[in-house]
């Protein structure tokens, strides 16, 4: 099962990119990161609808799209484990992770995902959440291999 993680605008060197390469380099198989901007002053409702093309674009047909949302549902790491355990084993071949822009998703994209996923209720960095998602993928794995990272 590939894995990708299709985001609104550019990382730029700092401890938010060193520590999602931390975790995104741990994964087998690696994470696809697709970085997509739309540098156009657009209104807000015209912007959201281009960035949600931009990643939808981003992604190969037919993968799972799971989109943070802060409206999402909230798992806990052992059922977001098992969620992706779920879909390897039912031989999917392709999960997308979405990460808005600074205005959240596009219609397109909140209609298209197969999950809405929240990070709680509070509201994080975008750059942050990217190592957030690196992390939680990496100790899905380790749950699924029974590695001792996770301690419940």
């Amino acid at each position: 099962m590939r894995i990708w993680l299709a985001a609104i605008g550019r990382a730029k060197p700092g401890p938010e990119l060193d520590l999602f390469t931390q975790y995104a380099r741990r994964l087998t198989p690696p994470l696809t990161l697709k970085e997509v901007e739309e540098k156009r002053p657009l209104p807000v409702l015209e912007r959201k609808q281009r960035e949600a093309e931009l990643l939808l674009a981003a992604i190969p047909a037919g993968a799972t799209v799971v989109a943070l949302d802060e409206r999402g549902k909230s798992l806990g790491s052992e059922v977001f484990a098992e969620r992706m355990g779920r879909w390897r084993d039912d031989g999917v071949g392709d999960v997308a992770f979405l990460i808005g822009g600074a205005d959240g998703h596009g219609d397109a994209v909140r209609t298209r995902a197969d999950l809405l996923l929240g990070l709680g209720a509070m509201t994080w960095p975008h750059m942050l959440v990217r190592a957030m998602v690196a992390e939680q993928l990496w100790r899905a794995q380790a749950i699924l291999s029974g590695h001792p990272y996770h301690r419940s």
